[in-house]
């Protein structure tokens, strides 16, 4: 009809009495549809050929597109400038909702998406009360003895009780799954005897990964995988956790154009990918391709899957894998107006949905950090640099015989909520902290190792990041020696103090909380083993550092002051910012020459903060970082007499009664370490 939009309901739409499929392509010359009775033979039993409307949209009806149709497509064309067309290909429908696996790669299949959601509804957590737990599906039940062996490493094993009962225990509140989308590894991993396990290789933008599902829900075909994948979402649902999936959308598996053909390139490359004006592709995603959504088509497409996982799959948020890649014009420079921005930011289905960037990619101009528009929040990389240079690099540098580089004035920065980085509209729930991820070294290896170790990668060690801000404490790698253990798990404390209890939304990537190590490999991505998968089988130590996991997060959740929305303005009383006071060990404001000062690296944090739901809360929070103890007097300020212990990251536990300490009095600090206490 006059005025609707030309690239509505693309794919298919099924239902008993069969269905219709509607492909876009601007370069084709003819597009078919091709109907399979199984996945064993690559021979179509039947072929229909699809009708181009004006707007480049091909149609075609077929009675054989009902649930558990397995299909693709054919698509003919001139090899022009951009294009590269292969009629005898089997093409993946772009918004296929199941893709199965052949012999000879992957063919669509249509999923009966019926499913009872039994009344469970999202959370909607509001973003200050957020913490983010950065998963894999398939390692982080892999090995659990809590779960039945047929359920280890799949969907239905992340939703069963003992995983849930897991991450209630530890307080998170969000699982942010490692990709999902279904993925392929490529050729070259395949030679060289590695997967891609962490799947950052699409192959489809609608379909679950087909091999996160069990031997049943897989052997029930798409139908069974979409409704394990919804069965699992309902499930942390009813636990009040939500659903983030980490979504690629810059790049695909068909890598460079030599590489594979599986869907967008046979179907229109030069539209999908961007190319400069001699057809070569301009990649700054490091992958081979990037997708091109400076063009409506791809851009449409990324939207369409944005509402499908989040209506029909019912997910609660998505992290955009180099996003900066997404928001690229036709000249291929950085827009922060960009169409596809403005365009999930408008759209009412997306309105509640976290969305979370990784806010560079590999191009000109591709570190963005604080640069995407209100409405999204971003990975934080300088936080993880800072945390990890004070409590590790400078301490590292004044263990060796020299001193520390850096005073304390730039730790705070980020402490506070990284004000320097994101607008004062935005706040500081506008940052994403970490200080660790699914790339880089674990929270125990960043302590354990001044290298990288990645010789098992097979690249020689030319892989994974040189700057990694890390320190093994005296010794490289596993050790007995007792004085170097206990100082790095000193360390690990004050690196989880230092996320839990800034401004921002915190992420803990799974294993930190019980000290997982990959031996020193900082790109583990194509190992699917144990240097990948979550063990479950703790030492004490390792259970200690759980529970002071626990400790930490219950603490920020009971603490409003450590958590606000808005930043405060001096003078000001701002309703949900922190109220911050600065002090130094004599319990005086801070000079602007201590705070810059490498011999003068003690703080103490006041802070006071109230929500519009929540009760007037105030904390001070002490860091010393130097490796001598020291003695801090307690700020006197008006209307607090007294402090509560709560925390202290040189113990593991504080296992006695509650320490009360009068304004102005003395309080012992450890050496390199860090308290938390309340303020009356």
């Amino acid at each position: 009809m006059p005025g609707a939009d030309p690239l509505r309901a693309l794919g298919v739409r099924s239902g008993p009495d069969g269905g219709s499929i509607r492909v876009w392509s601007g370069s084709a010359s003819a597009v078919e549809l091709r109907l399979f009775d199984s996945t064993s033979s690559d021979a179509a039993s039947k072929v229909i050929p699809l009708e181009r409307d004006a707007e480049s949209v091909w149609t075609a009806d077929a009675e054989e597109l009902k649930p558990g149709a397995l299909y693709a497509l054919g698509v003919r064309g001139d090899d022009g400038t951009g294009d590269r067309f292969d009629a005898a290909a089997n093409l993946l429908d772009p918004w296929a909702r199941g893709i199965v696996g052949t012999p000879a790669g992957f063919i669509a299949q249509v999923p009966d998406e019926a499913f009872d959601w039994q009344g469970v509804a999202k959370p909607k957590r509001r973003l200050r009360h957020t913490v983010v737990y950065e998963v894999h599906v398939k390692g982080f039940s892999q090995l659990n003895p809590a779960v039945p062996e047929q359920l280890r490493g799949t969907y239905a094993g992340l939703s069963h009780p003992a995983s849930i009962d897991h991450l209630l225990a530890l307080g998170v509140t969000a699982v942010e799954l490692l990709p999902v989308h279904q993925s392929t590894t490529e050729a070259r991993l395949r030679r060289m005897g590695f997967s891609n396990y962490w799947g950052y290789n699409t192959v489809g933008f609608f379909a679950p990964h087909a091999a996160y599902a069990t031997r049943a829900a897989q052997e029930a075909g798409a139908t069974g995988v979409v409704a394990e994948f919804k069965g699992m979402v309902r499930e942390l649902h009813r636990a009040g956790i939500e659903v983030v999936l980490d979504v690629v959308y810059n790049h695909t598996a068909e890598e460079g154009p030599e590489g594979p053909t599986f869907s967008w390139r046979g179907i229109d490359d030069a539209t999908y990918y961007r190319q400069g004006d001699d057809g070569e592709y301009i990649d700054t995603t490091g992958c081979g391709n990037t997708l091109n959504t400076a063009h409506p088509v791809p851009r449409r497409m990324v939207l369409d899957s944005l509402r499908y996982w989040t209506e029909e799959m019912q997910v609660d948020g998505f992290r955009f894998d180099l996003a900066v890649a997404l928001a690229r014009d036709a000249d291929h420079g950085f827009d922060p107006r960009h169409p596809l921005l403005t365009e999930v930011l408008a759209d009412p289905v997306l309105a509640r949905s976290k969305r979370i960037v990784e806010p560079w990619d590999l191009g000109i101009d591709g570190w963005q950090v604080g640069s995407f528009p209100a409405g999204f929040v971003e990975w934080n990389d300088g936080f993880r640099d800072r945390m990890r240079t004070f409590w590790l690099r400078d301490a590292a540098d004044a263990a060796r015989g020299g001193a520390a580089n850096h005073g304390i004035g730039s730790f705070t920065r980020r402490l506070a909520g990284s004000a320097h980085v994101f607008s004062s509209a935005r706040g500081p729930v506008a940052s994403v902290n970490f200080v660790t991820a699914h790339d880089g070294f674990t929270l125990a290896d960043l302590v354990s190792y001044d290298r990288k170790h990645n010789l098992g990668n097979g690249e020689a060690g030319r892989d994974g990041a040189d700057e990694n801000r890390s320190w093994n404490h005296g010794a490289e790698g596993p050790t007995h020696d007792r004085e170097v253990l206990d100082a790095r798990r000193r360390s690990m404390r004050n690196l989880l103090g230092s996320l839990l209890l800034s401004a921002g939304v915190p992420m803990i990537t799974a294993g930190d909380e019980v000290g997982r190590s990959q031996r020193g490999n900082n790109n583990a991505y194509c190992h699917d083993d144990e240097t990948s998968w979550l063990s479950w089988d703790w030492e004490p130590w390792q259970r200690e550092l759980l529970e002071v996991t626990r400790t930490l997060l219950r603490l920020r959740r009971d603490n409003a002051a450590v958590r606000p929305v808005r930043y405060g303005r001096f003078g000001e009383t701002v309703r949900g910012a922190t109220q911050m006071d600065w002090y130094n060990k004599q319990g005086l404001s801070m000079t602007w020459e201590e705070w810059d000062s490498p011999a003068e690296r003690t703080v103490q944090y006041l802070a006071a903060t109230a929500h519009e739901s929540e009760r007037l809360n105030r904390i001070l929070l002490v860091v010393h970082g130097l490796d001598s103890p020291v003695t801090v007097t307690l700020p006197e300020h008006e209307g607090v007499h007294s402090y509560t212990l709560l925390w202290d990251s040189a113990r593991d536990s504080l296992d006695q009664a509650p320490i009360d300490h009068g304004s102005g009095s003395e309080l012992e600090v450890a050496g390199m370490s860090m308290q938390l206490l309340l303020a009356h």
